[in-house]
C-alpha cells in the first residue's frame, strides 16, 4: 500500500491540468494514459469557448440560450454561474499566453454556433482552439514544481471507506499490455478524464475515451445523473477513418450547407434555423438521410471556397488525409456520438456523491447541459469547473511540499480484448444510438451484462461497460423524446419527465435483471 499527500488528478486534458495548476502550489499528481497531450478529447475540440465577449452580448443572454438548447433539463442557476464566470476564463487563459483571434483593433473574433442567438465562440486559428489551449496549459504545467505527471498510466478504480474515496487504483500501459494495478491512497481525487464517446462505433472522441472515468466511480457507487443524453455531432466526416474527424460547427455559422445525394439542401424543411438549428435536431435529420441511402453532405464551397484551407486548417488537413478537395467537392458527413452531458453527478464546487471525490469536465454532469449541449459549452465548463473543484479541494489541503511518487508495477494485468470492446461499441450504435426503441434497449442492457461477464477479470472493460449499461438503462427509463435523446416509441416529450434523472449502478444492474 503507497500513500502520498498529493491530490491525484485522473486525466490530462484541459480540465485535469487547468486544475493542477489552480492548486499550485499544493502537490499534485496528474495521471495520463498517453503522452501528456496525446489523444485528449481537450485538444480536439475545434470550435472554442463560449464567452459573451462583445459589447452588445451579456452572460444573461448566453444562460438564456444555454437553457434553451437544454430542452427543459438544465440547472438555470449554474447555467448563470458558469456563464458568468466565462469571460474571467477567457481574459485568464489570454494572460496564460492563449492564443485567441483577434482583429486588427485587438477584439476577439466571435464565431457564431448552432442555438447561440449571438456570434459569442472565441476561437484560435479558426478551428484550433483546443490545440492551442491545451499548448498553453502543458507549457505551464512542465514548468510548475507542484505538479508531476504520470504518463501511460491508467486508473482502473476507487479505494472506498465508509462512503469515503481514500484512494485509488492505478495501473501502466505498455502498448497493449497491462501491468497489475497499485494501490494509491491519497487526500483527493478529481476525475477528470473525458466523456464516453468511444464506446460507439462512429464517434468522434479520441480511441482511449470510453467511458472508463465515469465507469469506476459509478461502479464505487457514486450517483450519476443524465446518462442517457448523448450528443450526436451532425458533421462527423463519414470518410472511413476512427475516430471521425470532425466538420466544426463553425463552418455552418460561416454559411456552410447541408447537402443530400441528390443535391437537395434538406434543413430548411426541418427547422426555421435551417443548419444553425440545436444539434440534435441536425443530427437527427443527417441521420435520416443516411438511412433513407441519400448520403449527406457539408457543402463549403460557396460559403468559404479556398479561405477553407487557411480558416479552418484542421478541417483542410482532415479532407486531405481522406482525399477529399472541400474547395470543389462536398464533405461527406455523419452524425457520431460526440459529447456525453451525462456523467457523475456533482454540486456546485465539483464534489461527487462520494466524500473525497471532485469531477470535472465531460466526465461530469453539473447540470449546465441539459439534455442537449449548446455548442462550445463544454471547454467553457471544464474551465469553470476545474477551477471551483481545485479551490474546494484547497481549502481542505495545507500541505505545499511532498515527495515525488515512484510507483513499481508488475507484469500480468488483464488487457482489453480488441474484438469484445468492438462488439461493445457495435452493440451502442445499433441500439443506444441516434434513434432508440425500447426493445432495442433491452436487448443492449442484456448483451452489456453478458459481454462483461466473458471479460470479468478485466477492470477497464467493467468500467466501460459500467457506463454503458448506465446510458442505456437511463435511456430505457426516460419514456419520451428529449433533447439528444431519442426514442421511436415516444416519440414526444412528456412533462412529466421533464427533469434530470439520477441513477446508480446497482439501479441500473437491477433495472436489466428485471427486464431479463
Amino acid at each position: 500500500m503507497i500513500t502520498t499527500k498529493r491530490v491525484v488528478i485522473v486525466g490530462a486534458g484541459l480540465g485535469g491540468l487547468y486544475a493542477a495548476l489552480m492548486l499550485a502550489p499544493r502537490p499534485v499528481l496528474v495521471i495520463s494514459p498517453e503522452t501528456l497531450g496525446e489523444g485528449a478529447s481537450s485538444a480536439w475540440a475545434q470550435g472554442g469557448v463560449a464567452a459573451a465577449m462583445a459589447a452588445h452580448d451579456s452572460p444573461e443572454a448566453h444562460a438564456r440560450d444555454t437553457v434553451a438548447a437544454g430542452a427543459g433539463t438544465v440547472d438555470p442557476d449554474i447555467a448563470a454561474l458558469v456563464t458568468q464566470a466565462a469571460k474571467g476564463q477567457i481574459e485568464d487563459l489570454s494572460a496564460q499566453g492563449t492564443p485567441f483571434d483577434r482583429d486588427a483593433a485587438g477584439q476577439y473574433i466571435l464565431n457564431h454556433e448552432a442555438a447561440h442567438s449571438i456570434a459569442r465562440v472565441v476561437r484560435v486559428k479558426g478551428d484550433q482552439a483546443g490545440r492551442k489551449i491545451m499548448e498553453t496549459l502543458i507549457a505551464k504545467v512542465r514548468a510548475t514544481p507542484s505538479v508531476q505527471v504520470m504518463e501511460r498510466m491508467v486508473a482502473q478504480g476507487l479505494i472506498t471507506d465508509a462512503g469515503r474515496v481514500t484512494g485509488i487504483q492505478l495501473a501502466q500501459v505498455q502498448g497493449d499490455q497491462v501491468s497489475r494495478p497499485v494501490a494509491v491512497h491519497a487526500p483527493a481525487v478529481l476525475l477528470a478524464g473525458g466523456g464516453s464517446g468511444g464506446l460507439y462505433a462512429l464517434t468522434t472522441n479520441p480511441p482511449r475515451i470510453r467511458g472508463q472515468v465515469m465507469g469506476l466511480a459509478a461502479r464505487a457507487g457514486a450517483i450519476m445523473t443524465d446518462m442517457e443524453f448523448m450528443q450526436f455531432h451532425p458533421t462527423a466526416m463519414d470518410v472511413g477513418l476512427d475516430p471521425a474527424p470532425l466538420a466544426t460547427e463553425a463552418l455552418r455559422g460561416d454559411g456552410a450547407r447541408l447537402v443530400n445525394a441528390d443535391g437537395v439542401y434538406f434543413m430548411a424543411d426541418e427547422h426555421p434555423l435551417a443548419e444553425l438549428a440545436p444539434r440534435d435536431v441536425v443530427a437527427r435529420a443527417v441521420f435520416a438521410q443516411s438511412q433513407a441511402g441519400k448520403r449527406p453532405l457539408l457543402d463549403t464551397r460557396r460559403a468559404l471556397g479556398p479561405s477553407i484551407l487557411t480558416d479552418f486548417p484542421a478541417v483542410a488537413e482532415a479532407c486531405q488525409r481522406a482525399g477529399i478537395d472541400p474547395v470543389t467537392m462536398p464533405i461527406p458527413v455523419a452524425a457520431a456520438a460526440h459529447y456525453h452531458m451525462g456523467g457523475v453527478a456533482t454540486d456546485a464546487a465539483g464534489r461527487a456523491s462520494l466524500k473525497g471525490l471532485w469531477v470535472c469536465g465531460e466526465a461530469a454532469s453539473t447540470g449546465l447541459h441539459g439534455a442537449n449541449r449548446l455548442a462550445s459549452n463544454g471547454v467553457l465548463e471544464a474551465l469553470v469547473f476545474a477551477r471551483r473543484a481545485a479551490e474546494d479541494i484547497a481549502a481542505g489541503l495545507d500541505v505545499t511540499v511532498a515527495d515525488e511518487l515512484h510507483l513499481q508495477f508488475l507484469p500480468g494485468g488483464q488487457a482489453l480484448d480488441p474484438r469484445a470492446v468492438q462488439q461493445l461499441r457495435d452493440l451502442m450504435t445499433r441500439h443506444v444510438g441516434v434513434r432508440r426503441t425500447g426493445s432495442g434497449l433491452v436487448q443492449a442492457m442484456t448483451q452489456i451484462r453478458v459481454l462483461q461477464a466473458e471479460q470479468a477479470d478485466c477492470a477497464d472493460f467493467a468500467n466501460m461497460c459500467a457506463t454503458a449499461l448506465l446510458i442505456a438503462t437511463a435511456a430505457f427509463q426516460r419514456q419520451e423524446s428529449r433533447g439528444a435523446h431519442w426514442r421511436d416509441d415516444f416519440p414526444t416529450s412528456d412533462p412529466a419527465f421533464g427533469q434530470r434523472a439520477s441513477l446508480t449502478l446497482a439501479q441500473a444492474q437491477q433495472i436489466t435483471e428485471e427486464c431479463v
